[in-house]
């Protein structure tokens, strides 16, 4: 068994560059072995976010929105950001009724993931949702989201759909089957 490694120590924090979405903050570290390093990461808002895997009479419910960052209309799991005040399951529960429409009656946690944790202090929690029931909530979206039924029996096809390339969709995909395979 390896030792515990020792966190480098944070001599110096500040901000870099900074949006409406993100704060860059420079580090300036300083590593067990005296090695001096200077890193940059993208600050989260230390609310963190949710995605959720809606599980319906035998299908998966996948969104199909706008996304900036290919320019393109992507498909994914429903997912956002978690409110002030808002536990995460709270938030869950909203993000599926704002974006495809249903609210749900059983809510397990799969796995908490990180994105790029080299360089983003974010997590995002994702959820697996069944017994569904209709419920709407209005979300800040600009123009409404698409629903798109896709069958649990060919959630493998998925992965080759073209605009089904979320990493962390992909990655929700596989931890909801593994749990579907349990229960």
């Amino acid at each position: 068994m390896t030792q515990p490694l020792k966190k480098p120590q944070i001599v110096d924090a500040k901000v870099v560059a900074q949006s409406r979405l993100f704060t860059i903050e420079q580090l300036d570290l300083v590593f067990s072995n005296g090695a001096e390093r200077q890193y940059e990461r993208m600050k989260g808002n230390n609310r963190g976010a949710v995605m959720v895997v809606p599980v319906h009479q035998g299908q998966l419910l996948l969104a199909q929105e706008y996304a900036a960052g290919t320019h393109n209309y992507e498909i994914g799991f429903p997912k956002g950001l978690i409110d002030e005040g808002e536990t995460p399951e709270q938030a869950a529960n909203r993000e599926l009724q704002e974006e495809i429409g249903f609210g749900t009656g059983k809510l397990t946690l799969l796995k908490e993931l990180s994105l790029v944790p080299s360089y983003f202090s974010s997590k995002m929690q994702v959820f697996i949702a069944e017994d569904l029931y209709e419920s709407r909530l209005e979300g800040d979206e600009p123009e409404p989201i698409g629903v798109i039924p896709w069958d649990l029996s060919n959630w493998r096809n998925l992965i080759d759909t073209p605009n089904f390339t979320e990493s962390r969709s992909v990655s929700a995909l596989f931890l909801a089957m593994e749990y579907l395979a349990k229960s």
